[in-house]
């Protein structure tokens, strides 16, 4: 009975320690969270080191944050732009900054300058028209930024430029989907950049130099406007053997400008959605997957053949309407063009009855001294 007493005695000191110890750290947990509420802004929510300011009709950036906020939303509010005034106090933990859903236009210089370790920036969702290329630190660590939805489709080439040769050494996620983009810069100094999503705009090519990008291991052109991939843009995709493409939802032509692109389709394991690419014209071979198509289906040759009849019968068409046109103009000046004529041979007759004559007196010697005479 005395042992039981004992360990029953120990149980309930080991339960009340334990529960001593619980309520300690809840007590602990409730501090922390009521010292990081306790500068919390209006209409925000602050959690531990998140602050969320999400559809409250702000037109700014909230002041006084949590100096040790890690991960600031505000979005879906009416901040059409943030400058250097925006985030005017040094905040060295924010690492995640998402502002989507602002209707957004303007991005100006010095704006970033207080965000050093900032790692995440979401602008989706926005208008932007102006991209300050000063807008992030020169010694910035931005690795993700999303921008699909961004831009106002006027200056997004413009905006696109700053961003293409900025100092955005370190970014390695870009996202540029859903922006109607028709063309991209020619070169891009983003040199360690590795995923790059281009869907669903309206890219009509590529250039040579776009996508030189070193370390490039992710690039999504689905859902454009791409007819073909030129020799040139497929010599820098084999340059890359680790680079995974995404193609699909493009309006192939299968002409004979395709047939490089083909044979480097069927001899590559790049591109991940390889079975999902289909013909969009010609008529003949609509809908018929790249994959199934042969070379001699494209029927190069014909095309031009036709293409060079139908120009040859242009050409004769041509001539013989300036054929027709030069004779109606000599019918309707036939006699004018006469009178040239008689004119003409009168000239000449009169020229060569001189010549005639001279010849004649050269050749009488008495008729030679007989001009002599009358010279002198």
């Amino acid at each position: 009975m005395r042992l039981l007493s004992t360990l029953c005695g120990c149980n309930r000191k080991d339960v009340r320690g334990r529960a001593q110890r619980s309520a300690l750290m809840n007590l602990l947990f409730l501090l922390s969270v009521g010292l990081s509420c306790q500068d919390c802004p209006d209409k925000c929510l602050c959690s531990l080191q998140t602050v969320k300011c999400q559809n409250q009709d702000l037109d700014a950036i909230p002041h006084h944050l949590p100096v040790n906020t890690k991960i600031l939303f505000v979005t879906g509010n009416n901040i059409s732009r943030i400058d250097v005034h925006s985030f005017p106090t040094h905040m060295g933990q924010l690492t995640e900054l998402h502002l989507s859903g602002n209707a957004m236009e303007s991005v100006e210089s010095m704006v970033f300058d207080n965000l050093p370790n900032l790692v995440r920036l979401d602008l989706s969702n926005n208008k932007i028209q102006n991209f300050s290329e000063r807008a992030f630190p020169d010694d910035n660590k931005l690795q993700v930024l999303n921008l699909s939805r961004s831009f106002h489709n006027h200056y997004s080439m413009d905006v696109l430029s700053v961003l293409w040769s900025g100092n955005l050494r370190q970014l390695i996620v870009l996202d540029l989907s859903n922006n109607d983009l028709v063309i991209l810069p020619d070169s891009m100094s983003l040199s360690n950049l590795v995923n790059l999503s281009l869907q669903n705009n309206s890219i009509i090519s590529i250039q040579n130099g776009t996508l030189k990008v070193p370390p490039l291991r992710d690039l999504d052109l689905r859902d454009n406007s791409l007819r073909d991939l030129p020799p040139a843009t497929l010599a820098v995709f084999s340059l890359k053997p680790g680079l995974h493409i995404r193609l699909a939802g493009n309006p192939w032509r299968c002409d004979c400008f395709i047939d490089n692109m083909l044979l480097w389709l069927k001899n590559s394991t790049q591109v991940l959605d390889q079975q999902s690419l289909a013909c969009a014209d010609p008529e003949t071979l609509r809908q018929k997957p790249l994959l199934h198509v042969q070379l001699s289906q494209l029927k190069c040759v014909g095309d031009m053949k036709g293409v060079l009849e139908t120009s040859y019968v242009f050409l004769g068409l041509v001539l013989a309407l300036i054929g027709v046109i030069f004779l109606l103009v000599l019918y309707l000046n036939r006699k004018g063009i006469k009178r040239w004529m008689y004119n003409i041979r009168d000239a000449c007759r009169d020229h060569m009855e001189g010549y005639y004559y001279r010849y004649e007196v050269n050749s009488d010697p008495r008729l030679a001294n007989l001009s002599i005479n009358s010279d002198a």
